[in-house]
């Protein structure tokens, strides 16, 4: 879903100015009267009525990719607290599992232990 554009939050503004109620004018512009009262909110508080930025594609990785490959091949049976601790890094257990996910890497191999007699592995 877009941002609405720059020209609709002017007219949207300028019948607001004019003295229509933000439902009469979020009818007229079908858009949420929730949405006018942001859009105003915004502009009264801040100044600004532009879109914010969307996204985040952009974020900065705390977990290094090939540190972890390299720490998974020096302790294959490392669990997640010794990985963060290995790493040196502050995130989240569950952030760490999803790095190794996407590296298609698991922890806590079990080739490394007896095989089990009882249930087969």
């Amino acid at each position: 879903m877009k941002a609405y554009s720059m020209d609709l939050r002017v007219r949207v503004l300028a019948d607001c100015d004019a003295g229509l109620g933000t439902t009469p004018v979020a009818s007229a512009y079908r858009v949420s009267s929730a949405w006018v009262r942001r859009l105003k909110q915004r502009r009264r508080e801040t100044g600004e009525i532009a879109p914010r930025p969307r996204g985040g594609g952009a974020h900065q990785r705390k977990i290094d990719h090939e540190r972890l490959k390299a720490a998974v091949a020096d302790q294959p049976d490392a669990t997640l607290v010794e990985l963060r601790q290995h790493l040196g890094v502050n995130c989240s257990l569950s952030a760490i599992c999803k790095v190794l996910k996407q590296l298609k890497l698991t922890y806590k191999k079990r080739r490394f232990a007896p095989r089990s007699r009882i249930v087969p592995t």
